[in-house]
């Protein structure tokens, strides 16, 4: 399906790269910080941030960490080195695939993962890949919408999410199987808004 394609996907987040912005913050850099709260990043952690957008996660870590942060769109990522430059933060940005990270086995402490797994083509693959670049012991922490691992999705997600997907985001994806046999275990989690359906959830290797 063209519209569960890393190839859509850029495009989608080409047009909306000037727009992105505006809406994002609205909607999301409260529960951001509330993610990264749960995450606790500590000074000289490296941390890697997956589907890093424009950089909105940049200005709520600060100086303390060693940040990376990759997605798949360049139009982002140019965006994202200009907020960094502006903040004054030193972060290794880069044109990346969240699906196939390339980055050696254990080299994060922490993984942030902020409303991407909702709409990355494999997200089990995704999480296998943050599994494998942690250090024992790390930990990831995600912000996005899940509905329950059981029974089915309610009507009006099952109604609206073709076009939901189309133009952005899936809405009934369940955390569990993404999850289940990553290595990564949930020890968190938390609603944080949209009726539950947007949750904050802290993983550890």
């Amino acid at each position: 399906m063209i519209f569960n394609t890393n190839t859509w996907r850029r495009i989608n987040y080409t047009v909306m790269a000037p727009v992105y912005d505006a809406v994002a913050v609205r909607l999301f850099q409260r529960r951001r910080r509330r993610s990264l709260e749960a995450l606790n990043l500590q000074p000289g952690e490296r941390v890697l941030i997956v589907g890093a957008g424009t950089g909105l996660d940049l200005p709520l870590i600060g100086r303390g960490p060693v940040i990376t942060a990759i997605d798949l769109t360049p139009v982002m990522i140019a965006r994202l080195k200009r907020r960094a430059a502006a903040f004054g933060l030193d972060v290794d940005a880069r044109v990346m695939d969240g699906q196939a990270l390339e980055f050696a086995d254990a080299t994060f402490d922490a993984v942030i993962l902020h409303l991407i797994l909702s709409l990355i083509p494999d997200p089990k693959r995704c999480m296998r890949e943050v599994a494998r670049v942690l250090r024992p012991g790390g930990r990831a922490v995600i912000l996005d919408k899940f509905v329950p691992d059981a029974g089915k999705p309610p009507l009006g997600l099952r109604v609206i999410n073709p076009i939901a997907r189309v133009l952005a985001t899936e809405l009934t994806r369940r955390l569990g199987p993404i999850m289940e046999g990553s290595g990564l275990q949930c020890v968190h989690s938390e609603a944080v808004g949209f009726g539950g359906l947007l949750k904050v959830v802290l993983a550890r290797k």
